[in-house]
């Protein structure tokens, strides 16, 4: 028994390779969801998947897929993140977005517990024979928001550990407070803010969340050069409300958006898809990269998926032409490798039959550019290493 259950931890940690590798067409649905609750309160929500063809209530593609739920900003509609769904669903997750407090007069709480049903109402559309998301939705799910959906982020995280991670962009101070309630969260935790947002400033708004938080591990991300507004889509009523310190900014909108999804999608793979390697990625762009300052404050041991760096080996690297890798001591049998650039892309795999595992294997490097690449090794007994490796 022992021996079957190793056998499908490798085999469903090299799925998981692959379904991270694939580019789905985006499919969506407009699901308008209640909370029976909360009085039967309506809970209009967009809902785009991965799917087998693009296109309006296509049929989702083969997998469960983690759920990602996110909060708009103040009088923003959903449309306003489109850049979250072109980036995020086709590398295999679920985005739903809320459209409820669209009105000048928003109730941040029925927010923050709008976000919080939602992940629940998710994970009981994947659990529901006449759910279109049946059998499509994965146990791993999000909690995200920009603004004022960041802050409400924060109240529907609060005493709640069914989502697996936060993630707030230039979340805003609501009421009742988001920086009280970030002391009652203990899910991982990633806070973005910009360092020329004069909407909601870092230093009245995300640092003291980020300081109150009570996460087993929180992650502070300030990008240089950016603005409140450029954590979304253009959006006039946004623009409108950040006129006053626009001049400002030094870096562009995409330039911006490339920072977050950088930084959004190795996250998400290592604590919704429970790959090795999207730690490794994230954590090296965490101290090597110059568009950000950070703030880290983790508690790794116990998470699923960390990696064991002492079973495997690599040399020579840096490297030119061809890479070993092999088992340190005999240790352990090579079971499957992945090969990833510095943004996680997958350049190369392989997995060995049972029979076909070896204490050594090459990979020719001779055609890839140089620069960072990570290998991901997972041994025969469920060992993983993470390696990074620099071609010259």
């Amino acid at each position: 028994m022992k021996k079957i259950s190793l056998f499908l931890f490798i085999l469903a940690a090299f799925i998981s390779f692959q379904v991270a590798a694939q580019n789905f067409p985006i499919g969506h649905r407009t699901m308008n969801f209640t909370d029976i609750a909360r009085n039967n309160r309506a809970v209009p929500t967009e809902v785009y998947y991965p799917a087998q063809t693009a296109g309006e209530n296509t049929v989702p593609a083969s997998g469960a897929f983690p759920v990602l739920v996110f909060g708009h900003g103040f009088l923003m509609g959903y449309d306003s993140y489109f850049y979250l769904r072109d980036s995020l669903v086709p590398l295999g997750y679920i985005l739903a977005l809320a459209r409820t407090e669209t009105g000048i007069l928003p109730n941040h709480l029925n927010f923050g517990k709008d976000l919080a049903f939602l992940v629940v109402q998710m994970k009981t559309e994947g659990n529901t024979a006449s759910s279109p998301f049946f059998g499509h939705v994965d146990s791993t799910s999000a909690i995200m928001g920009h603004s004022m959906g960041g802050g409400a982020s924060f109240l529907g995280c609060e005493n709640n550990t069914v989502p697996t991670a936060m993630i707030t962009l230039a979340a805003a101070e609501t009421s009742p407070s988001a920086i009280s309630a970030a002391a009652h969260i203990t899910i991982p935790s990633l806070v973005f803010s910009a360092d020329k947002d004069c909407v909601t400033p870092p230093a009245q708004n995300q640092i003291p969340m980020y300081n109150s938080l009570a996460s087993v591990c929180k992650v502070f991300i300030n990008v240089k050069g950016g603005g409140h507004c450029y954590f979304a889509d253009y959006n006039f009523t946004c623009s409108l409300g950040e006129i006053t310190c626009q001049s400002s900014f030094t870096i562009t909108r995409e330039q911006q958006h490339d920072v977050v999804i950088d930084f959004l999608v190795p996250y998400l793979d290592y604590y919704l898809k429970k790959i090795p390697l999207g730690w490794s990625i994230f954590a090296d762009s965490l101290q090597s990269s110059a568009r950000i300052s950070q703030m880290t404050l983790c508690t790794l041991s116990g998470i699923p998926g960390t990696p064991n760096p002492e079973k495997f080996a690599v040399s020579p690297n840096p490297l030119q032409n061809e890479l070993t890798v092999y088992s340190q001591g005999r240790t352990d049998q090579i079971q499957a490798m992945v090969l990833r650039t510095v943004t996680g892309s997958a350049i190369y795999s392989r997995k060995a039959g049972r029979g076909d595992c070896k204490e050594k294997e090459t990979i020719d490097f001779s055609t890839y550019q140089k620069g960072v690449y990570f290998l991901e090794v997972i041994g025969r007994k469920g060992f993983t290493s993470v390696i990074k490796l620099v071609k010259y």
